[in-house]
């Protein structure tokens, strides 16, 4: 039984998470792990990747299934990117609407196949708990909207490819939506009854406000 939490604090918030662009937190990894100059020179002329090589590949999947989210915003939708969580984590996207809320993780695998399982996928051989991940944010997402909206926020789970060659789901992946091209992000617009408008900016206003993902 859900008990009512009290409300959160009123007042403006320190910052407002609606000015993130897609990537953010991203980014601000990529400036603190890059290496040297002669450093990334080495690294290319004995064809390594480096670690801010791996995290530029997600920045450019971050950017541009955050450029196809936010054209939503069109149809009654609000879009949250980059939101920092505890211990070093966030949400790559959080998307508000009429048809609910869900938590976008995205990932970026050029050309590859990929086959989605109930908890990992695979890619090129390698085995990822995207699935598993996704799930654990979109739970964590649920319990700090709730709290901070005195009423029940269900959050779900997504999982978005961005320039993969081929995706395929098991049929049994039923509480994790998976999206196989960023392109596809325009079906949510379809998506109605699920929350009022006025529920929908109340979960928004949470959502963009950093005191909401404290505790998350």
């Amino acid at each position: 039984v859900y008990k009512r939490q009290a409300p959160r604090p009123t007042g403006p918030p320190p910052v407002d998470l609606a000015d993130n662009r897609p990537g953010q937190a991203l980014r601000a990894k990529i400036d603190d792990i890059s290496p040297s100059f002669w450093h990334r020179l080495l690294a290319r002329l004995l064809g390594r990747r480096t670690e801010a090589d791996s995290w530029r590949a997600g920045l450019v999947g971050e950017r541009k299934a955050g450029d196809e989210l936010d054209r939503l915003t069109a149809r009654g939708w609000h879009v949250v990117h980059s939101i920092p969580l505890p211990r070093d984590v966030d949400i790559d996207h959080l998307l508000i609407g009429p048809g609910g809320v869900y938590s976008v993780n995205t990932k970026r695998h050029p050309g590859a196949r990929i086959w989605v399982g109930d908890h990992a996928a695979r890619v090129r051989g390698q085995s990822y708990p995207y699935p598993v991940k996704s799930r654990r944010e979109a739970a964590r997402a649920a319990a700090a909207l709730t709290r901070a909206c005195g009423f029940p926020v269900d959050v779900r789970p997504v999982l978005l490819f961005v320039d993969a060659a081929n995706v395929t789901v098991v049929p049994t992946l039923s509480d994790v939506t998976v999206v196989r091209h960023h392109r596809e992000v325009a079906a949510f617009k379809r998506l109605d009854g699920v929350l009022t408008a006025p529920a929908a900016a109340r979960v928004h206003a949470a959502a963009r406000d950093p005191r909401t993902w404290e505790r998350a």
